[in-house]
């Protein structure tokens, strides 16, 4: 019975990594949208969002879904018109 080559495998699993990575970066580049304006009467609230939640750009991203923290005073989502001052942390414009 024949042993298997050890650089084979090694080479294997270094292209399924690749391959995964790849296939991550596409996922993640595929998840950056621009949210669309919602149809109810809304207000951009900052600071309150989850990171990766984001519905569009500011300082430091570039699309929806690209926030690197939990509630960035810089990332907004919509909210129904009125709610924003509601939320604990919520203003309605980014810090200066």
């Amino acid at each position: 019975m024949r042993k298997p080559n050890t650089i084979s495998l090694v080479s294997s699993a270094g292209l399924l990594a690749v391959v995964a990575a790849a296939s991550l970066h596409v996922e993640h580049v595929n998840a950056q949208v621009n949210v669309p304006k919602p149809t109810y009467r809304y207000e951009k609230c900052y600071g309150i969002v989850k990171a990766g939640q984001n519905d569009c750009f500011g300082v430091g991203n570039s699309c929806g879904g690209t926030s690197k923290n939990d509630n960035d005073p810089q990332a907004w989502i919509y909210v129904p018109k009125g709610t924003c001052s509601k939320i604990v942390g919520g203003k309605l414009s980014p810090p200066s």
